[in-house]
């Protein structure tokens, strides 16, 4: 229940910023016309902070998954089963930024899945 109510706060924060902060909305437009790189699905969400993002998978299938940055940070993809919650850098001291989560190619004709 605590983790419920955690990530809708997070949700009901981040809809307020995106209508409250000018160019807010164009990280999602970005991210878009990102080329080959699909937005991971709704059922994984992110919650980031300066230390660490974590990332959990309340999909029913398992994601091959990495955060994108502001800075183009490059990390490692990650699988997260369902239900997994996975752990990447945070965005640190500096200013940068984390835009979102996206699916890794995994090779077998379905980016992020089996």
């Amino acid at each position: 229940m605590k983790r419920l109510a955690c990530s809708t706060f997070v949700a009901v924060v981040m809809a307020a910023l995106a209508v409250v902060v000018p160019g807010a909305s164009a990280h999602a437009g970005s991210q878009e016309a990102a080329g080959s790189r699909l937005a991971a699905p709704g059922c994984v969400r992110f919650s980031p902070g300066w230390r660490y993002t974590f990332v959990t998978n309340d999909c029913s299938v398992t994601h091959t998954v990495t955060v994108v940055y502001r800075d183009g940070t490059d990390v490692p993809c990650r699988v997260a089963p369902p239900g997994a919650m996975i752990t990447f850098p945070g965005y640190g001291t500096l200013g940068n930024e984390v835009l979102g989560v996206i699916l890794c190619d995994t090779g077998e004709g379905t980016p992020g899945g089996p």
